[in-house]
């Protein structure tokens, strides 16, 4: 073991005087020897830092032992220095990252963190018993991660996986995200470097639903169940004026005439009010329309809040690629990215309950223009065998035949992947596709698929993506697409496809929407997070 000789020096500054002093520890869970200990010091008392005093630290603060190797990994990255103390008190930063604590709610987290009595205690000018500086230190420096984890980082990964979370994880550095904050602690209030955008779009969208909570604006929509009919334009009844200021309070009208007419203005209300929850845009209104809109606000202010945990999961670098696709399982919209701007949108759907599709991503590298469906084995097998058993020209009046011992539909407009697919190599065999079951968007909730995800504008997402490329114009997609051979366009750039789930989700104007949780994915994801037997950080 070496030993080092001490060295101490002296500044004046005021009526406070400081040393530095540097000694040997001995981690006890490790089995290197040690870093050099600081002691920072004024004329009251002295925070001395190394491992021993760490480890007898966690020991009186169990609680927080699960934080401790990330408290170690800070410690060595600033060679045991004090975070929180400057040259007379703790730190304007320790101050900020205390208030943010105090206000997790604000972030849509409902978690207090342990020993958070002490802590306040800290902070609390009348206090006569304050924990000692190098606890106050400690308790500071685990403050710093309980918040980061929960606000920064949400569920950790392994957990993610087991709850069908496969889009590309999120990695964040402690040590890292402290030096930045430190610097510049205004990012505590926002950093597109650090989470995914929509989580503040939705924070805002949070504030705002809360407010009306507080104000008891959300007053029900009265009905009775027994006489409802669909209510239609120039209808006339009560339940048209608490549609009425419903809409306002949400914002899909700009003033509550307090009419009980189903007037023109409240149309337009009506069609902001269905485009936001994603609902076919006529001006009828069914029970079912409002018993969605009589959900209690507090199931919405959940609803935000679990999306604004899966925010937490995004990696921020996504929304500033220069072009990805997104598809919303929930809200069955697919968006195509380029240069930061929504180039082309169309509906979609998805996976039923018992087929569900995947939540993961991929990068696109081929376009495939009047494609042959192979049919998936467990099709053959539990529908395919049953009609061919009954129908002995089945297999020829759907357009298919046998190919090297598998079942494939030829080419043409009745194919089950219509005339084009879009291809990102994966595990899962899902991809985008085309297909000639259109009136299936009719429907306002579209789990019909087995996995897959069939396109309504396919050949419009074909011609965005593919619009600057010279060697595809439209007249020459358009000839492959009603061809009667495969052709395979394979793209000059992969093009990053995320497969997501949120149901709910603010657009650049601020307005935001809610969609059905068709997976129960919000119900596992409230039980995991707010039960006492979830795992929360």
């Amino acid at each position: 073991m070496r030993n080092f000789i001490p060295f101490k020096f002296m500044i004046a500054i005021g009526i406070c005087c400081f040393s530095f002093t540097s000694a040997e520890a001995i981690e006890s869970t490790s089995n290197k020897t040690f870093e050099k200990s600081f002691a920072i010091t004024n004329c009251a008392t002295t925070v001395t830092l190394d491992s021993v005093s760490v480890n007898q630290f966690f020991k009186k603060y169990s609680k927080l032992k699960k934080y401790k190797n990330d408290v170690l990994d800070i410690y060595k990255n600033r060679r045991f220095k004090s975070i929180w103390y400057d040259q007379k008190n703790i730190t304007e930063f320790g101050h900020l990252l205390y208030q943010k604590v105090n206000v997790l709610k604000e972030q849509g987290i409902e978690k207090e963190m342990p020993y958070k009595d002490d802590i306040d205690e800290v902070f609390n000018e009348s206090s006569a018993e304050k924990p000692s500086q190098t606890e106050t230190e400690l308790l500071l420096t685990n403050m710093y991660v309980f918040y980061a984890s929960n606000v920064y980082s949400g569920v950790d990964p392994a957990t993610l996986k087991k709850i069908g979370w496969f889009l590309p994880a999120k990695t964040i550095s402690y040590v890292k995200i402290l030096d930045s904050l430190i610097v510049d602690s205004n990012r505590l209030d926002e950093d597109d470097n650090l989470l995914f955008s929509q989580y503040y779009k939705l924070q805002s969208a949070l504030k705002k639903y809360r407010k009306m909570e507080t104000d008891n604006l959300w007053k029900p929509i009265t009905i009775d169940p027994a006489t409802y009919k669909d209510l239609k334009p120039f209808d006339i009844s009560n339940t048209i004026k608490d549609i009425r200021q419903r809409l306002f309070v949400t914002g899909d009208l700009a003033q509550d005439s307090k009419s009980d007419v189903y007037d023109e203005e409240l149309m337009a209300g009506v069609l902001n009010y269905k485009k936001r929850y994603g609902l076919k845009l006529n001006y009828t209104l069914t029970k079912e329309h409002i018993d969605q809109l009589n959900e209690p606000i507090s199931k919405r202010i959940k609803t935000i809040m679990l999306n604004m945990e899966r925010c937490r999961w995004i990696p921020a670098k996504l929304a500033k690629a220069d072009e990805y696709i997104m598809v919303n399982i929930p809200s069955f919209r697919l968006i195509y990215v380029k240069d930061g701007k929504y180039d082309f949108t169309s509906d979609i759907f998805v996976g039923t309950r018992m087929t569900e599709t995947v939540i993961f991503s991929g990068n696109m590298d081929r376009i495939v223009f009047s494609p042959y469906w192979y049919v998936p084995k467990s099709i053959i097998q539990n529908e395919l065998k049953l009609q061919m058993a009954s129908d002995k020209n089945y297999l020829a009046d759907h357009n298919m035949e046998w190919n090297r011992g598998l079942v494939r539909q030829k080419p043409g407009p009745k194919n089950s992947l219509g005339l084009v697919k879009f291809m990102f190599p994966n595990p899962n065999d899902i991809y985008l596709h085309d297909t000639p079951a259109k009136s299936l968007f009719d429907f306002e909730k579209r789990t019909f698929s087995h996995g897959c995800i069939n396109v309504k504008e396919a050949k419009g997402l074909a011609l965005a993506i593919l619009k600057n490329d010279p060697d595809w114009p439209a007249d020459k997609i358009d000839k492959a697409m009603n061809g009667e051979k495969e052709t395979t366009c394979m793209l000059k750039k992969k093009i990053p496809i995320y497969i997501g789930y949120f149901t709910s989700w603010v657009n650049d104007q601020g307005e935001i929407s809610f969609f059905p949780d068709v997976y129960g994915r919000d119900e596992s994801l409230d039980q995991l997070l707010y039960s006492d037997s979830g795992t929360v950080k």
